[in-house]
């Protein structure tokens, strides 16, 4: 019998053996996506494997959702994702990420409150490496940077539209001259609504948060670049550097400044132009870290099972601050959601306003306390209405509030139709394209990465 028929009639047990453990240790790309594969397959209910994209070098950006409804957005679960492997050099966060899909699947499998409640709330994305062919060229070196840059060269992390480069120059233009892996986020950022995410670095330990950068305006305030929603910042920075072994003590890195809690304003330790999270937070509308999970920027292996229970319980918890603020829709006069429209917080004059998606949906993380909001939906009259917001990470729910607009008093011939969806600016607005993007292009992934991937392990298994 050929090793390819034997392949075939083994691939209904395969589909059906349960995930075995998975190592602490470092994992190549290709087990990275052999991994995913299998936990995709074990636990179809809860998770979906799916690709963003490629590489310079071709190699798939392969991202695990887990969630109740992991192949595509649920009303009112909030999107979250983890990034790491940005510079192919900075290592340790392949690892916790690994090592949190497998704490999540298996919480899961085995009725864990703990991750029964997370997964039942939050659809939580994961992509291991954004720099996949950095990692193949990179060193096991504590601190210089073999690897940290893509296969052109460049640092992904200066590769981004920058707003304070430019707000109102239509960045979205020079898309095509960006890094394939920075392209592939940006149509990430437009296919799914995020509402929260981290990206995970080494070389130090510490929680850095907007903004980046500054062009020496109204944001600039002692030495930092003070975004709208610093507040929120602030507190998220300090879940994860308080809920870290050691992070929070902020001196633990010799060769490092002191980060006083064991966080940091991103410009204030050092200016970056391009960077992803001050992209993710302007354009996306998604509030991102970037996390400095290490001293070293390859830990060697030895180090692995401390640094992962120093991570474990701020990996978590920084998830379940999706919850925080005010959720809802936003409903048009004869009551159906409607997309584009603008939900102010007063007080927070954001670069670009924040708005209602394609389900009609917002997403605002606040602090508790009494918030006056503003919605505004063409043809119909401004609302205004002040909430009181509670802390809703520990139930695991943001607060729910809905806005029913009233239509103004038609003088012209408008049809409902052209009052379903506003028209953003250009420059401002990336979640007007691709509307079914996901929905299409993730299973043909999965499908086919499923079929080829499992023929793939099972042949290597006979032969």
């Amino acid at each position: 019998m050929s090793s390819f028929l034997l392949s075939l009639l083994l691939l209904p047990f395969l589909l059906l053996a349960p995930a075995s453990t998975l190592e602490l240790r470092y994992h190549n790309n290709r087990e990275i996506e052999q991994y995913f594969l299998q936990i995709n397959t074990s636990n179809p209910d809860i998770a979906h494997m799916y690709s963003i994209g490629q590489s310079v070098r071709g190699q798939q950006l392969w991202v695990l959702a887990l969630g109740l409804s992991p192949r595509r957005h649920t009303v009112g679960i909030p999107e979250f994702k983890y990034v790491a492997n940005m510079h192919g050099n900075e290592v340790l966060g392949r690892v916790l990420l690994l090592q949190l899909i497998d704490d999540l699947v298996g919480g899961y499998r085995r009725n864990e409150t703990w991750s029964l409640l997370m997964l039942n709330s939050t659809r939580i994305h994961i992509l291991p490496t954004m720099n996949p062919d950095g990692f193949d060229s990179s060193n096991t070196d504590c601190q210089y940077s073999v690897g940290r840059f893509n296969e052109n060269g460049i640092d992904l992390n200066r590769n981004f539209p920058d707003a304070f480069a430019g707000l109102k120059r239509q960045q979205q233009v020079d898309e095509a001259k960006r890094e394939a892996e920075v392209r592939a986020v940006i149509g990430w950022l437009k296919m799914e609504s995020f509402v929260l995410s981290a990206n995970l670095h080494g070389g130090a330990l510490v929680a850095s948060y907007p903004y980046d950068n500054s062009n020496g305006g109204s944001e600039q305030v002692g030495g930092a670049s003070i975004s709208p929603d610093d507040d929120v910042f602030i507190h998220l920075a300090k879940v994860y550097s308080h809920s870290h072994g050691t992070m929070h003590r902020g001196n633990v890195c010799g060769d490092s400044r002191p980060f006083l809690d064991g966080i940091t304003n991103g410009y204030q330790w050092y200016p970056l132009s391009g960077g992803m999270q001050d992209y993710n937070y302007v354009w996306a509308q998604c509030l991102e870290l970037t996390l400095e999970v290490s001293c070293c920027k390859f830990p060697p292996v030895s180090q692995l099972p401390a640094m992962w229970t120093e991570n474990r319980k701020s990996l978590l918890a920084f998830i379940q601050q999706v919850h925080l603020g005010v959720k809802g829709r936003v409903f048009d006069g004869s009551g159906a959601p409607v997309q584009n429209a603008v939900v102010e917080v007063k007080g927070r004059s954001n670069m670009c306003p924040f708005r209602t998606d394609k389900h009609g949906e917002y997403y605002r993380l606040l602090l508790p306390g009494n918030y006056s909001f503003t919605v505004t939906y063409p043809g119909h009259e401004v609302m205004t209405e002040t909430l009181n917001v509670p802390y809703g990470p520990d139930n695991y729910s943001a607060m729910k509030h809905d806005f029913q607009l009233r239509r103004i008093a038609a003088t012209t011939g408008s049809t409902s139709a052209n009052l379903t969806q506003a028209n953003p600016t250009t420059s401002c607005n990336h979640t007007v394209q691709l509307h079914a993007g996901s929905a299409i292009a993730r299973p043909t992934w999965t499908r086919l990465a499923v079929g080829f991937g499992l023929v793939a392990a099972l042949r290597s298994l006979i032969d």
